[in-house]
């Protein structure tokens, strides 16, 4: 699909001394170019031109796509006329007398770091179109990035993907904000810049830094980290505004779940974050360590004990991105006022309906009509988009299940099948089995052979199991442990949480999907 290693810098190497300097002047007074345009990216050009005389941004609307059409009739009722224009001007092309729209070739000619803005419907092959017209412009040092907020998916290989991880030199942009929140002229935002090496990343942080005085973007090296993260943080927030919504008089119930969906979103990362085939290279290899970025220190490691020794299992470096970690936080929580993300809205939809009709939707396709009824455009649900292939996810970065388990939850209420959606429903409506699924799901599969085993001590192949793990020193606990007491185990009544829990262990991992 793409050649990985891709050249994707500011800068030709090997660096020297006088052609390094000048470069770095040309990009600090270069311009940021958006393609695609949409919510976000027109969000932050209204922002940018309430603060800035002199912008430093240019917009290329794709194809049949209006400036403005992201937003709501409503929205645009309300926008100051002066400041529409102002955007309007910095999307047209200056060379061309007939008034038409920037496109992405203009952007490359004319800008330091271009970000595509596309979802996940049309990033691949805008990241394509960019890097060929970048090279067929000579303008082989202009930055390429993306901020889209889903997973890919290679429909030949069946095989589902971060972006940033197939081409390790993508650029991601990403900051937290809600719908509309950026047309207002007192609040401020934080973001993250990424890009695996250090310098690349401080320049790009400082020209998007420079767009408005409301925005303050910080430098990171952890790319694939970042999307991933905003990419599990979209369905997580679709699963927050359910909970809201659901059980908005359940005040006991809302801090666990949240705090779940936060530290799962954030573990998951960091399993990827393992994967990454440039690792040691991220840390080792800098122009200068990362904490002159900003991170507090070089690397946070995550360890298990398995046969008598600690074996790394998951890097948590990312995790000193406050702007990454604060964008997780903000879209799973209620606004005091405007309102709550896109993928939180569907949440609220899903609940509503629920409550309506009883039940879970019949499969995503009745979700996302629930979800176009109330106002909720399909493009913009990256959620959803990425909830299709969270199978795959899990498979390919080996994530845990109990790692991954409130994701899972929301995957088999709206695309698992039918024959569980009942006890699915009645987890995720009753706040005594859904706070029971919460602490069961997190529990490895050692962790509930230890439960299984105590809940049944009666039985023999238990009280081995017990005795084993305490005085056997020969044999490990993980040996111990694929001990299987499904047959042997005679439980006559299983809460319904642990059948939702066993029948998750059982689609997700071991059906061919």
């Amino acid at each position: 699909m793409f050649e990985k290693n891709l050249s994707n810098s500011f800068f030709d190497e090997p660096y020297s001394t006088e052609p390094l300097a000048k470069r770095i002047r040309e990009v600090l007074n270069g311009k940021v170019g958006f393609y695609s345009v949409g919510l976000y990216p027109a969000s932050l050009a209204y922002n940018c031109a309430l603060q800035n005389e002199g912008l430093n941004i240019l917009l290329a609307p794709r194809d049949g796509r209006e400036l403005f059409g992201a937003f709501s009739d409503i929205d645009l009722s309300e926008m100051d006329n002066g400041i529409k224009n102002k955007i309007e001007s910095i999307a047209i092309a200056n060379s061309d007398k007939s008034g038409r729209y920037n496109t992405l070739e203009d952007l490359i000619i004319n800008c330091e770091l271009v970000l595509l803005s596309s979802n996940s419907k049309h990033i691949i092959s805008d990241v394509d179109l960019a890097f060929k017209l970048r090279k067929k412009l000579k303008r082989d040092n202009v930055l390429i990035a993306c901020l889209v907020g889903s997973f890919c998916h290679d429909y030949n290989l069946n095989e589902s993907f971060v972006l940033c991880e197939k081409l390790n030199n993508l650029a991601f942009f990403s900051g937290f904000h809600r719908h509309g929140a950026l047309r207002n002229p007192l609040d401020s935002f934080t973001a993250n810049f990424c890009h695996p090496d250090a310098m690349n990343a401080i320049l790009g942080a400082k020209l998007l830094n420079k767009i408005s005085p409301n925005i303050q973007v910080s430098a990171g090296i952890h790319n694939v980290e970042g999307q991933y993260i905003k990419a599990a943080k979209n369905i997580s927030s679709i699963l927050a505004g359910f909970a809201h919504t659901f059980h908005k008089n359940n005040p006991g119930l809302l801090p666990t779940l949240l705090t779940l969906l936060l530290d799962q979103c954030l573990d998951q990362a960091a399993y990827v974050s393992m994967s990454r085939a440039d690792r040691e290279s991220l840390y080792t290899k800098q122009p200068f360590p990362i904490t002159e970025l900003g991170y507090g220190v070089q690397r946070i490691e995550a360890s298990l004990q398995k046969d008598g020794d600690f074996v790394q299992i998951r890097d948590h470096t990312f995790c000193q991105l406050t702007a990454m970690v604060a964008d997780v936080r903000g879209s799973m929580m209620l606004p005091v006022s405007g309102k709550p993300t896109r993928n939180f809205q569907a949440g609220q939809v899903l609940a509503e309906k629920m409550i309506e009709y009883g039940r879970c939707p019949e499969d995503v396709d009745e979700f996302i009509e629930w979800c176009a009824k109330s106002g909720l455009k399909r493009g913009a649900l990256e959620g959803i988009n990425s909830l299709n292939y969270w199978p795959h996810i899990l498979k390919k970065y080996s994530i845990p299940l109990n790692n991954s388990s409130m994701i899972n939850l929301l995957y088999m209420c709206i695309m698992g099948p039918n024959k569980m959606k009942k006890y699915v429903y009645k987890v995720m409506t009753s706040t005594r089995e859904l706070a029971n699924y919460c602490q069961e799901s997190v529990r490895s599969c050692q962790s509930k052979k230890i439960s299984d085993s105590l809940n049944n001590f009666h039985l023999k192949s238990s009280i081995d199991f017990v005795t084993k793990s305490l005085i056997d020193d020969d044999r490990s606990f993980f040996e111990l442990s694929d001990i299987d007491f499904g047959n042997q185990i005679e439980s006559v009544d299983i809460p319904i949480y642990n059948k939702v829990i066993d029948y998750i262990e059982t689609y997700l991992i071991k059906s061919d999907l």
